[in-house]
């Protein structure tokens, strides 16, 4: 019985070494938690709901980031405050801001572009990213973080080719989103996004702007215009009152209504690709 109990020991994780993980928001958190499987699980800073283009620092928050191990985050060109934060909570952590990792792209109006999630060929990158950064920082469990990770990495390629097959004839139909955020996600799918109605700082769009993005609707033939979760719908339905346009599902990119969670990053671009295809090639 001794000996039966030695080798469960030995066969499960190694887990008094395992490292306190803090992300920054939900994206991450989900593709974290992809990789430390029942190792996690890692905790995010912005809660469901957050907008992380208005994080500010709560005391719970700063508990969260003086006792992390290791804090994965996009980097400071989605959340400002952070940077601030890490400096002086967790001198201690080791930080990876992913968005360095892996290429960028640039606003219209200029300025790097962080919603890099977006493309699923990031979202691997940053998988393989996470899993050998953990198994530096915890070598006893390194084959599980690495092995989690290339399932990730698995299912994400064969996930990609449903959707870029399923998107074809979706591609040269112009439609606008409420948020530039989409630039990435449009690229790897070469999509025609013509406009959005709120620019990449995120601020309301003014009177001016709604103007303009009704003439764009118009001038461009847009088929759809797209809400985002946890905005105003009805800032859409006035924006797109008599106008031969389609209204989609709301997008929920930053997780403002959806729980992280093993799987969900994933689960997040399918239902990004599912309403666009509802929305411009309707049955």
């Amino acid at each position: 019985m001794r000996l039966i109990a030695l080798l469960i020991l030995f066969a499960s994780p190694a887990m008094a070494d395992v490292p306190k993980v803090v992300t920054d928001f939900g994206p991450v958190q989900s593709l974290v938690l992809d990789v430390m499987g029942d190792l996690g699980p890692p905790q995010a800073l912005l809660p469901t709901g957050g907008d992380p283009h208005d994080f500010q620092l709560r005391p719970s928050q700063a508990d969260l980031l003086s006792n992390a191990d290791v804090v994965f985050w996009v980097g400071p060109q989605l959340m400002p405050a952070l940077g601030d934060a890490l400096t002086a909570l967790a001198p201690k952590a080791q930080t990876v801001a992913l968005l360095q990792t892996t290429p960028v792209r640039a606003f219209a109006e200029g300025g790097t572009d962080p919603h890099a999630w977006l493309d699923p060929v990031n979202g691997k990158a940053w998988l393989g990213t996470i899993a050998e950064t953990l198994s530096t920082r915890d070598p006893d469990n390194a084959d599980i973080y690495r092995a989690n990770a290339l399932a990730a990495q698995d299912q994400l390629t064969t996930l990609d080719g449903g959707w870029q097959a399923l998107l074809t004839q979706s591609r040269p139909k112009p439609f606008v989103a409420y948020h530039d955020a989409l630039g990435y996600f449009t690229d790897h799918f070469r999509l025609t996004m013509i406009g959005a109605i709120e620019l990449s700082d995120a601020t309301p769009p003014s009177a001016a702007r709604l103007f303009d993005i009704q003439g764009i609707i118009t001038s461009g033939h847009a088929v759809c215009v797209f809400p985002e979760a946890g905005r105003d719908a009805k800032l859409i339905a006035a924006l797109t009152e008599g106008l031969p346009v389609r209204i989609g599902a709301p997008q929920d990119i930053e997780f403002i209504t959806t729980k992280p969670g093993p799987g969900q990053y994933a689960r997040m671009l399918d239902a990004l690709v599912q309403g666009l295809v509802d929305c411009l090639n309707p049955p």
